[in-house]
């Protein structure tokens, strides 16, 4: 048994038996995510726990509605069946008996006043901003969070697909934070067995580099 198992024991989980996920367990998973870095340990992030199943149904389909608005606006029926074969994919959240909603706050870049400064072109702007260190804080405590869950035997499945109705959400939830905004979901909830696997991942060999 390797010491790293805590990690391989996190897969995606879309299917949720029906069962609860006390609140206390919620927050260890969030005090896990909390432990998350964060540069200059700004700590930009925000949870909103939904356990309501009428709320998370109608989070649901808010982003249904949303997305039969946007794909009545494809010019053509190739570009409206790659936006809704994804449909159910958005919305596998409804299932799954706690929702939370992962908000991300402000974050200043080092270096950007400077390049604002000095009259930086927009393509040096972009390369400093493109790395986006404000949303790699966010990334961190999302997979603390589920690293947590599943050693606790619970499961997520980081979700962004949702976020073309991110305002609708937000705005049906009622959660305001000055600068906050909705980066990602994920259901929480015990897996159905079927679920606890991984697909294939790409050699090390291929993803790795070593310079000596």
């Amino acid at each position: 048994m390797s010491n790293l198992d805590f990690i391989y024991k996190r897969h995606s989980i879309r299917k949720f038996k029906n069962q609860d996920v006390p609140i206390e367990d919620i927050k260890e998973m969030i005090k896990a995510a909390t432990y998350a870095p964060s540069g200059k340990n700004l700590q930009n992030w925000h949870f909103v726990v939904v356990k309501n199943k009428e709320k998370i149904e109608e989070m649901a389909k808010i982003v249904e509605r949303k997305s039969d608005e946007l794909a009545s606006y494809a010019t053509d029926e190739e570009m409206k069946k790659s936006f809704t074969k994804y449909r159910k994919y958005q919305t596998l959240f409804r299932n799954a008996p706690v929702v939370i909603l992962i908000f991300a706050g402000p974050y200043p870049s080092t270096g950007l006043e400077i390049l604002k400064a000095k009259g930086a072109s927009s393509e040096e702007i972009h390369n400093l901003l493109r790395p986006s260190p404000g949303i790699q804080n966010i990334g961190a405590a999302i997979e603390n969070l589920l690293l947590a869950a599943a050693n606790m035997g619970y499961g997520g499945c980081w979700m962004t697909s949702p976020n073309f109705a991110s305002k609708e959400i937000q705005d049906y939830i009622g959660f305001k934070k000055e600068g906050y905004f909705l980066a990602a979901i994920t259901p929480i909830g015990v897996p159905e067995e079927s679920e606890l696997k991984s697909p294939p991942r790409k050699p090390i060999e291929e993803v790795m580099t070593i310079i000596e």
